[in-house]
């Protein structure tokens, strides 16, 4: 499985603990940026990280802000995108489970660095249950189709 991995400064720690996750998984993964704690707007790394896997470029998407909720607004505005603000390990399950996720984004003021590598560990071990739930994933996609 591929990643592409970008944050804003408010994410920034938090994004250099998650790509040493990828990298003890074995994971192969690209960062959009940022590359320090400068200022810089959540939307300029979020965007390209969701545009890679709507285009089927990687397999899935991690985006990290102060809150996670910059970056999952700006992630959710492309088309194909289903990304989930994720603060627990319960979520980070069902939402690859039951809603097919793509991206993940959490917060890195609201979160420490201990929770979330077990949410991103969770998140990119569970596969999709389909079933029941693939009728619903199917709605989305269809909604997004029409537009």
């Amino acid at each position: 499985m591929r990643i592409v991995i970008g944050s804003d400064h408010g994410g920034f720690t938090l994004k250099k603990e998650i790509k040493q996750l990828l990298d003890e998984m074995g994971f192969d993964y690209e960062d959009v940026g940022c590359h320090d704690e400068s200022s810089v707007d959540y939307p300029d790394f979020a965007i390209p990280v969701a545009e890679k896997v709507a285009r089927g470029e990687v397999d899935r998407g991690i985006v990290i802000c102060g809150t996670g909720i910059g970056v999952s607004i700006s992630a959710n505005k492309v088309k194909g995108i289903r990304c989930a603000l994720v603060h627990d390990v319960f979520s980070a399950k069902a939402t690859r489970e039951h809603n097919n996720s793509n991206v993940l984004a959490m917060g890195e003021r609201v979160i420490g660095p201990g929770l979330a590598r077990e949410i991103a560990k969770a998140w990119l071990e569970t596969d999709y249950a389909g079933g029941r739930h693939e009728r619903r994933v199917n709605k989305i996609t269809q909604y997004e189709e029409k537009e």
